[in-house]
This record gives structure tokens, sequence and C-alpha cells, in this order.
């Protein structure tokens, strides 16, 4: 098994631990980059409770990335794209529906393993009338320093080719607003992605942000969030020492 494999395997497997509440049955799914041809993502309906390298395929970025520039390919396209991007000739597993959202993400940040999970906690939040706005601010320092400045929000998309395009817009937007690559990406009826530089900072981001869907519903049974100033969000952001310990929670 390789460094990669054996990383991702370990990341989505305490994903899916029952413990965490993040995904349950066949939700969810995960990804890491091979090499700047190939990358891993979790075969569609396998369950992240315990999965394997079994659980895994390895897919080609190229014809996958084309998939994104289609306007409306049909779910049989989308389905045979797919399969031809697997590498080798085992096609036992098919790569998840969100593979494009994968490919796309791994390609346009710098992202090297991703975790895409239904939090019961986060989804409570982003399945209500007034998520738009219960995620409009940041609300304590460690939520700055785990997860950034602000997630990408993006508003309830089709699964599969249509939510890749969206995200990947909403990516780029931050990008030209930041200056860098968002960690935490929220979808509104649908669940979270963690973008990490190792599988352990996916680990971090996910942990942090059900932890921050607690607080907001707390806050709001209290009278309603205080968010933090656009001030103060940066300065937390920018402060050396959160640099260091930011460094720190990455390895």
């Amino acid at each position: 098994m390789s460094e990669q494999l054996e990383q991702l395997v370990s990341m989505s497997a305490s994903l899916g631990d029952p413990a965490n509440d993040y995904v349950i049955l066949g939700e969810g799914n995960s990804s890491a980059i091979v090499d700047e041809k190939s990358f891993w993502v979790k075969a569609s309906g396998a369950s992240m409770n315990g999965i394997g390298n079994g659980g895994f395929v390895q897919v080609l970025f190229e014809p996958v990335l084309a998939l994104l520039e289609e306007s409306s390919p049909t779910d049989i396209a989308v389905q045979e794209a797919l399969s031809s991007a697997i590498v080798g000739s085992d096609k036992t597993n098919r790569p998840s529906v969100e593979t494009t959202v994968h490919a796309m993400a791994l390609s346009v940040t710098e992202a090297k393993f991703i975790g895409h999970t239904h939090p019961t906690a986060v989804n409570g939040i982003l399945c209500s009338r007034h998520a738009t706005q219960a995620y409009s601010g940041r609300l304590f320092p460690d939520e700055i320093v785990v997860c950034g400045p602000a997630p990408v929000f993006v508003p309830y998309t089709d699964p599969g080719n249509p939510l890749a395009r969206e995200i990947r817009s909403q990516i780029l937007s931050y990008q030209d607003k930041y200056g860098f690559s968002p960690k935490l990406i929220l979808m509104q009826n649908h669940g979270m992605v963690a973008l990490g530089q190792t599988a352990s900072e996916v680990l971090q981001i996910t942990a942090m942000a059900v932890k921050t869907a607690g607080v907001l519903l707390g806050a709001y049974a209290a009278g309603g969030p205080n968010f933090l100033s656009v001030k103060d969000v940066a300065r937390i952001d920018n402060r050396l020492d959160e640099h260091y310990r930011r460094g720190r929670l990455e390895q």
C-alpha cells in the first residue's frame, strides 16, 4: 500500500467512526493526491466506517477534469467518463459521484487530502433557513486558526458536475479575495468539505467545524451569535504566534 493510500485509509476510517457522527452508511467521500496525473478517491457506496484500501479507486485527473468543461453531460456520460479514468483494468469499484469535486479541488488548491462529510451538527445548521447568516462570521480564535478566516458557502447545487463547477467558481473568488485557498467548504442542505495539506489537517478541520456548529447552536439559544469583527478575525489569522501554532497542527 502506498503512503498516500495508507494515510487516506486511516483518515477516512476516522471520519467514518460512528462515535464522531460525521457520516453513516455510504455517506461522504475522501481523496488524496498521488501525483500530477492521478489521485485516490473513495469508491461509490463504500462505507467510511472500517474502510480499507479496497474501498478506494485510483483515477486520472485529465478525463475527470474534462467533464467540467461539458455544459450538460448526461448521467450515463458521466459514469462512462469516470470509468474510463480508472487506473488499471479492474473496474469492480466505481468512483464516487463527487469525483469531479475532488479532482477540481485538488487541482485548484494546495490541498493534498480532502474529506467530505455530513456531520449531524453541521447539517442541522446547513439545512436551516438561516444557514447563510449563521455562517457569515467567525466566533472564536481557534476556529480561525484551524478553519481559516472564512469558509466557502455554496448554495444548494445538484451533486456531481454542477456542484463541482459551482465550488470551483466559489474557490476562485475566495482566492481572489484572500490571496490563498479556503480550508472549509460548506454546502447548503448537503454537508462540508475539509481541504488539508495533510490527512491530520483534514481531521482537525472537520472536528473544529463540528465544534463550531455546536457553539453556533448554543449562541443562538442564548440570544444570537456575537461574531468577531473583520479586524479581529484578520488579527488572529495573521498573528505570528498563531501561524506557528497552525504550522504545528498541520504536521
